[in-house]
């Protein structure tokens, strides 16, 4: 083999060892970025336990500013708080979670922080779903729960638990778990849940439509009642003439 075949043979193994790694590194990109969670205690009805949260910066324009987090079946938002967070974020519970946030973050700064659950519920694996808000405005959605071991793209923190100590019982809700009047206005809602007067401005709106279609209705039925009289005095004037 000559020098030139050997470079020829070379130039080729190296260009498919780029495309390779080009392809490689394209298939590994959208999983890179992920969010997740751990537990000090990953068992059934454990008390007390502190969860800490990873969600790994993604955007190369701006960094975390806020994540919403939906607890699972099991847990309240008043059994949650806030143990560790970056420097002057805020935990404010929500309808079905809470909100974690306050200053963005450096660009390319994972979000870090913990919570403690009074006591996790008596399952096999609990799902956090989260949405990632950025600075910019920019959202990702790790919300999806694999079944039956299929691999998602946007999978949500999963903890996966241990069976229940011997003995372990549930415990006693706390006195605001159960939704009263008094416990309603304390829960501030999340910037991702509609406004109260978004659903008051859309029954207006259905109002302001029936309305407009019994007018309609009205004046529809007033154009046919003149309709009806022109034909007739038309009508009449042609048989008088007759």
């Amino acid at each position: 083999m000559n020098t030139s075949d050997t470079r020829a043979q070379l130039r080729r193994l190296g260009l498919a060892t780029i495309g390779a790694l080009i392809v490689v590194g394209v298939a590994a990109g959208p999983a890179a970025a992920h969010a997740e969670v751990t537990a000090s205690d990953p068992r059934a009805l454990a008390e007390n336990v502190t969860l800490s949260f990873t969600s790994e910066a993604e955007s190369d324009t701006a960094g975390i500013a806020e994540l919403r987090v939906v607890l699972p079946k099991g847990i309240s938002p008043d059994a949650v708080t806030l143990k560790e967070a970056p420097k002057e974020w805020k935990l404010t519970a929500t309808p079905d979670g809470y909100a974690i946030g306050g200053a963005a973050l450096a660009k390319g700064t994972d979000a870090e922080y913990s919570i403690t659950v009074r006591q996790l519920p008596d399952e096999k694996s609990l799902a956090f779903k989260t949405l990632e808000t950025y600075g910019d405005g920019k959202i990702s959605r790790w919300i999806e729960v694999p079944t039956d071991g299929e691999k998602v793209d946007n999978p949500a923190p999963l903890l996966e638990l241990k069976a229940a100590a011997p003995g372990a019982k549930p415990i006693a809700p706390g006195p605001s778990a159960s939704p009263t009047s008094s416990a309603a206005p304390s829960l501030k809602p999340s910037p991702a849940a509609p406004p109260a007067p978004v659903a008051s401005a859309s029954a207006q709106a259905a109002s302001q439509e029936d309305a407009g279609s019994n007018a309609g209705v009205v004046i529809g039925g007033i154009a046919a009642v003149a309709l009806l009289a022109v034909v007739g005095t038309f009508w009449w004037l042609r048989r008088s003439r007759a």
